[in-house]
C-alpha cells in the first residue's frame, strides 16, 4: 500500500510496513527536555532505576522557558538539570543560549527522516527538516532517555499544499494564522499534517519551521514539510510521500491572495484578516518564541521600525530564539536598526511567551505577540488580551499604537 511521510519514517524504524492507525515499538534517534519538564523527567528516570542514558550523545537538556531563573524554587532546579547532566555526560544547553527547538535545528540535533521526542508541546517545530518530531510528557521521555524506544500510534495524516506566491508582507505566519483558523484548534487531533506545493518549495527554513510549529495549535501529532527546496548544510536523503498516499483530509490552498492574519482574544484559531480589527489600541508589542523570532523575522521587523519610533506608551519586547540569531543581528546591524526604534532587548528563551517572567502584561493591557498562543492567561496575566500576527503586523502597531496592516506603512 502507498504511504505518506509519516508512516515511511515510521516504517523504516519499526523495521516493517506500518499503516495508519497500527501501534508500533521505534528507536528514537534522539530526545530534548527544558527547564520546566526535565526535573521530573530526571524524577520519573531516577525511579525507574535509571543510573545512565541509553546514549548521552542523542539526549538534550535546554534551560530556556524561565531564564534567567527568576526565583529560587527555579534556579534549584536549574542546578539539579546541570548536575544531572554532568553525571550523565549529555549536553546541557545553558541559559541564554536559545529556545530549545531552535537549538535543536540550529545545531543539527534533528535530521530528516528521523524520530525526535521532546518534552515540549512545540516539538512539531523541527519537521520543518523532515523529522517525525513530537511531544510526549516528562515519564515517556524518562522511558525514552532508558531505553532509546518509544511506542505509538501512527497517525493519519492531513496533506495541506499550498500553490501560488505571498503578496508582498505576507509571510509564514500569515499562513500558518489562516490554517489553523480554518482547521480549528481540535481539527488536526493525533494526525500529522504535511505540508506541500510550489509555495513551500520556495520557503526559508525559518519559514517552514514557522508552519510545522504551530500544527500544535491545531491539535496535530507532528508536522512534515516537503523538503524539497530546502538547503540544508549537510547532505540528505528526502522523503517524499507515494503518488498515491492515503489521506484523511485534503486541503489545496492558492495563497496568491491572502491578507495579513490575527487571531483574535482568547484562542489561536479565531482568525480574521487584520482590516477587520485595525485601529485596537494596543500596549504591548513581543517579537519572540519559538514561532517567530528568527533572523528573518526580525528583517521583517526591521524594515518596517527603519528610522521610526515606536509610539508614545507603547513597549516593544524583542527575545532572539537563540544566541546565534542575536549576534547574527549585531553583525548585519538589524539589533541597531531595531534599538534605535525603542525596543527593549531580552535573554534569548522562551521570554514572555510562557508568562512566567519577564514582560508579563498589566491587568486590561492588550499585546500584539509573534508567538504562538494567546488562551486566557497564557502571557501571565488573565486580565489582559493577546493577538496573534507576524512580526511585520507586531512592528507595525508598534510603530502605530494600534492594529495596523504593515502596508500602510
Amino acid at each position: 500500500m502507498a504511504q505518506t511521510i509519516a508512516e515511511k519514517i515510521i516504517s523504516q524504524h519499526a523495521g516493517h510496513k506500518v499503516m495508519a492507525g497500527d501501534l508500533a515499538i521505534v528507536p528514537v534517534d534522539g530526545a530534548m527536555a527544558t527547564d520546566t519538564t526535565a526535573p521530573l523527567a530526571i524524577k520519573a528516570f531516577r525511579e525507574m532505576g535509571g543510573t545512565q542514558l541509553w546514549d548521552a550523545s542523542k539526549i538534550w537538556l535546554v534551560l530556556d522557558h524561565a531564564v534567567p531563573a527568576p526565583n529560587e524554587r527555579i534556579s534549584n532546579l536549574h542546578q539539579m538539570m546541570r548536575a544531572f547532566a554532568r553525571e550523565m555526560g549529555c549536553k546541557l544547553y545553558e541559559a541564554g543560549q536559545g529556545i530549545c527547538h531552535q537549538l535543536m535545528v540550529e545545531n543539527q540535533h534533528a535530521r530528516p527522516g528521523e524520530i525526535f521526542l521532546g518534552a515540549d508541546s512545540h516539538t512539531p517545530t523541527l519537521g520543518a527538516v523532515g523529522t517525525f518530531a513530537t511531544g510526549v510528557g516528562s515519564t515517556d521521555l524518562a522511558a525514552v532517555m532508558l531505553t532509546g524506544q518509544t511506542w505509538l500510534k501512527v497517525p493519519h495524516t492531513i496533506k495541506i499544499e499550498l500553490n501560488g506566491r505571498l503578496q508582498p508582507g505576507v509571510v509564514a505566519k500569515d499562513v500558518i494564522l489562516y490554517l489553523v483558523g480554518k482547521l480549528g484548534i481540535a481539527g488536526a487531533t493525533y494526525e500529522a499534517v504535511e505540508f506541500t506545493g510550489t509555495a513551500v518549495a520556495h520557503m526559508t527554513l525559518a519559514s517552514r519551521m514557522t508552519l510545522s510549529n504551530m500544527v500544535a495549535e491545531m491539535g496535530a501529532k507532528t508536522g512534515l514539510v516537503d523538503t524539497t527546496g530546502l538547503e540544508l548544510p549537510y547532505d540528505f536523503e528526502p522523503i517524499a510521500p507515494d503518488p498515491n498516499a492515503s489521506y484523511s483530509k485534503a486541503y489545496h490552498i492558492d495563497i496568491s491572495t491572502l491578507q495579513p492574519q490575527i487571531a483574535l482574544p482568547h484562542s489561536p484559531d479565531n482568525v480574521v484578516d487584520i482590516n477587520k480589527v485595525a485601529g485596537q489600541k494596543v500596549n504591548v508589542a513581543f517579537i519572540g518564541s519559538c514561532t517567530n523570532s528568527r533572523l528573518e523575522d526580525w528583517h521583517a521587523a526591521a524594515q518596517i521600525l527603519a528610522g521610526k519610533q515606536i509610539a508614545p506608551g507603547m513597549r516593544l519586547l524583542i527575545a532572539p530564539a537563540s544566541k546565534t540569531v542575536f549576534d547574527e543581528g549585531l553583525r548585519d546591524g538589524t539589533v541597531q536598526i531595531l534599538s534605535d526604534a525603542g525596543a527593549l532587548f531580552i535573554t534569548a528563551g522562551c521570554g514572555p511567551c510562557v508568562g512566567t517572567h519577564q514582560g508579563v502584561p498589566g491587568d486590561g493591557e492588550v499585546v500584539i505577540s509573534s508567538t504562538n498562543r494567546n488562551f486566557r492567561g497564557r502571557m501571565g496575566n488573565p486580565n489582559s488580551k493577546v493577538y496573534l500576527a507576524s512580526p511585520a503586523v507586531v512592528a507595525a502597531t508598534a510603530v502605530a499604537g494600534e492594529l495596523i496592516d504593515p502596508a500602510e506603512l
